[in-house]
Order: C-alpha cells, then structure tokens, then sequence
C-alpha cells in the first residue's frame, strides 16, 4: 500500500515539476513552485524522512516562493 502511495507522489512531483518550468508567468510559477514544495514534503513523509518534510515544507513551500513574489513585487514598481 505504501508503495502505491509512494509511486503517486513520485508521479504528482514529476507532473508539478513540470508545470513549474512550462508556467510561463513568473507570478503563477511562484505558485506552482509552492505547490510542487508541497509535494515533495509529502513525498518525504512517505519515504520516512519526517525532519526532511518539516524542512521541505518551510523553506520549499512557503520561504522560496514568498520571496519570489516579493522579488516580483519590488521589480514591479521599478518599471
């Protein structure tokens, strides 16, 4: 049954993975970035690696995309 699961998620992070680098807006690709940092924090679990998951799911889906909207967000009043 674990095996199954594992297989799902290895399938779902391959399809986010490439919705990220296909995402042609930079706002959306932060989303999707985000998303596809979820994924792999629930990959992690599922391989028995809780302290990676923890990490995965703070800096992956949260820290990372954040600053790219700000990085946006700050490029966008300099134009």
């Amino acid at each position: 049954m674990i095996t199954v699961a594992i297989a799902v998620a290895l399938g779902l992070v391959a399809v986010a993975g490439t919705a990220v680098v296909l995402t042609p807006a930079p706002d959306r690709q932060a989303i999707s970035l985000s998303i596809l940092g979820l994924l792999l924090a629930v990959l992690f679990f599922l391989l028995q690696a809780p302290d990676v998951a923890l990490a995965q799911l703070t800096v992956g889906a949260a820290v990372v995309p954040l600053m790219v909207m700000l990085a946006l967000r700050t490029i966008g009043r300099h134009r």
